[in-house]
């Protein structure tokens, strides 16, 4: 499946709505280090509705030990400032996929570590900065995974929607 990787991210919400994002899909979440919030905290819990056990987490003191670890044939760094619509890119199994922190993204530095053309961003409306870290994450993982025919998933049939 894919590598989620949040680099530091701050929010404890909506890492847990990301955990619960991951089990959900099969993707495998990765934290880098410093995280804005302890693992335990109440508020990461409650977002993901105890689906961290459903989930496989790791976290990583660098995002270069995270890479290691992981070697992804290819990486994508998402960011309101790159100029690639995710919607342009065919995914491939095991790509890695990351995300900066909500209140500043990720560094041009660790923007430059890719080629121009991995440097993708989610297309908004004029005048809006960004979206929710936890929605950015849902938006691609689930194109991602949808490209590659929702591979794993039980799809329960039912009525035709009005």
């Amino acid at each position: 499946m894919f590598h989620v990787i949040l680099y530091q991210p701050e929010i404890p919400p909506n890492t847990g709505n990301i955990i619960r994002l991951c089990a959900n899909t099969g993707a495998r979440l990765h934290l880098v280090e410093p995280l804005g919030f302890e693992l335990d905290e109440p508020r990461l819990r409650r977002a993901g509705l105890d689906y961290r056990e459903f989930a496989e987490i790791e976290t990583h003191a660098s995002l270069g030990d995270c890479l290691d670890q992981i070697a992804p044939k290819r990486a994508f760094v998402f960011s309101s400032r790159a100029g690639i619509p995710y919607s342009d890119t065919k995914f491939l199994p095991g790509d890695a996929l990351v995300f900066g922190p909500e209140t500043r993204g990720l560094p041009q530095k660790v923007m430059e570590t890719v080629p121009e053309k991995r440097r993708l961003t989610l297309p908004m409306r004029a005048g809006n900065r960004s979206l929710n870290l936890s929605n950015a994450v849902a938006v691609v993982v689930y194109e991602a995974w949808r490209q590659q025919g929702f591979r794993g998933a039980v799809i329960r049939r039912g009525k035709t929607p009005i």
